[in-house]
Parts: structure tokens; C-alpha cells; sequence
């Protein structure tokens, strides 16, 4: 039985990407996180389908993460290693133009790309975004601190997830194994070395290249985030941090729960 974990080889800046590549119609690239155990169809698997219907959807294992296969010696550079390897990605693939959907890590990669080849960048959607100056704090040293265990994998998704009762044993335990394939532990220790401050301020946008920024974007940050602190991206719209065109509001979904005081932020949210 073949892995659905691999999708289709792309060469790329001298080292191999697997993407999924699915559907038809204009592209849409999707970027997954950090997380230990991270990949592409870890990240995306129940949405691929979803979206491929109108779409051509990619998503890429990013170098160091999945099964994209990088040479041992590789040498890291935030984030100019993951924008090369997108523009490689597209340029292989003679895709001029895309969508692009970033969720956590991917939402920092996200506005990087929009602000270092707004060519290649069309509506931007953002999940719980990096991207932006913001302190690590305890749960986020604890995702990159990962060391292989069930229950160190366990402990971490609980961290991510609102709802834990989807932390199942089962997806602890592949996610785990995803941990402990050859290499993968020791490239993902290579990616985020402590102290961890340095990765947040080396995913970080000054205000000007984020001003930049005029692609239509969408923000989705969960109220409750306990990683990647909510307030950072009300903070960037309510300074003007992105010139862009919201079209959804911010506000609680889980309408069982009274409602935590935004900012005031205005005419930005429509």
C-alpha cells in the first residue's frame, strides 16, 4: 500500500520536494506549520480533497519537514531557505500565480512570499500567523523542545488543540512515528536550536515590508491560541501594520461561550 503521506517529486534549489499535487483550475499553495511531526498531509489531508474540486491545490512538505529530502550537511537560513525553495517549486511547475492558504509557520512564510514576490501571490489566507514580533512563551518552547515520545507528542498536540477530545491516542501515536523516521528528529532540531526568541524575531516582517503587503487577505486566529498569542494579529491590523481589504470579522464562533473584549479596531473589519 503506498504512503499517502507521498505525493509527486519536484526538484528543487539542488535537494528533492514532495508535494501534493491535486485538482484543476487557479493554484492554491498550502503551508503547514512547525510542529514536530509536521507534513504537508498531516497538515492538509481532510481540506486537499476538499478544495481540489476547485482548484489545483499544492501543498508542499517544506525542507526539513515530511518527506522532502535534503541533504545531511543542509544548511538552514531563515526564511530565505523556504522562499527559494516555493519559488523553485512554482517556477518547476510553470505556475505564474497562486493563492496561498499559511497556517502558523506557513502564515509567517505566507506574508513573506506576498512581500518578497507579490508576483507570485494572489488572496492570502492566514491561520494563527507568525509573521509578526511576538515573545516565545512556554508552550511554544515546548513544540520546538519536542523529544520523541508518545506522551511528549500527546502532551504538545493537547497544547495546539481547543478541543483535546480530538487528541486521540491514535493520532498521538502518528504523529510520533513521523517523529522517528530516519533523520527527522535531528533536522528539526537543526531548524529551531534554542534559545528560541531568535526564530520568532527571524519570522518577524519589519512594518515597512508588511505595509507593503495589498493582496486581499483573510486573518483566522483562534481566540484561545496558546501558541502563536491572538493579540499580535489584532495588533497588526489595528496599526495599519497590513494595507489590506478584510473581508470577514474576527469575532467567536463557539457561541456557548460569552465573547473575550477585542480592541478597539474599528472600521478595519467589515
Amino acid at each position: 500500500m503506498s504512503d499517502p503521506e507521498i505525493g509527486t517529486v519536484v526538484e528543487t534549489c539542488g535537494y528533492r520536494t514532495n508535494v501534493h499535487d491535486q485538482g484543476d483550475g487557479k493554484p492554491v499553495v498550502l503551508l503547514h506549520g512547525s510542529g514536530a511531526g509536521v507534513s504537508a498531509w498531516a497538515n492538509w489531508r481532510n481540506l486537499i480533497p476538499k478544495l481540489s474540486d476547485r482548484y489545483r491545490v499544492l501543498a508542499p512538505d517544506l525542507a526539513g519537514f515530511g518527506y522532502t529530502e535534503i541533504p545531511d550537511d543542509f544548511e538552514f537560513r531563515f526564511m530565505a531557505t523556504w522562499i527559494e525553495q516555493l519559488e523553485a517549486l512554482l517556477d518547476a511547475l510553470d505556475i505564474k500565480s497562486a493563492h496561498w492558504v499559511g497556517n502558523s509557520f506557513g502564515g509567517a512564510l505566507t506574508l513573506w512570499m506576498a512581500a518578497q514576490r507579490p508576483d507570485l501571490c494572489d488572496r492570502l489566507a492566514l491561520m494563527g500567523p507568525g509573521g509578526w514580533p511576538t515573545k516565545v512563551n512556554a508552550n511554544l518552547e515546548a513544540l520546538w523542545g519536542y523529544k520523541p515520545s508518545v506522551e511528549n507528542m500527546k502532551r504538545i498536540m493537547d497544547i495546539m488543540a481547543f478541543d483535546r477530545a480530538l487528541v486521540t491516542d491514535e493520532l498521538a501515536e502518528l504523529r510520533y512515528r513521523a517523529t522517528i523516521r530516519p533523520g527527522a528528529q535531528e533536522r528539526f532540531e537543526r531548524i529551531f536550536p534554542p534559545p528560541y526568541q531568535r526564530w520568532l524575531d527571524a519570522q518577524a516582517l519589519s512594518i515597512e515590508a508588511l505595509q507593503s503587503i495589498d493582496n486581499e487577505v483573510l486573518i483566522i486566529h483562534g481566540r484561545d491560541d496558546r501558541v502563536v498569542d491572538p493579540q499580535s494579529s489584532y495588533i497588526c491590523i489595528s496599526t495599519d501594520a497590513l494595507s489590506v481589504a478584510l473581508h470577514r470579522s474576527l469575532r467567536s464562533l463557539d457561541s456557548d461561550r460569552a465573547p473575550r473584549p477585542l480592541p478597539d479596531i474599528g472600521a478595519k473589519l467589515s
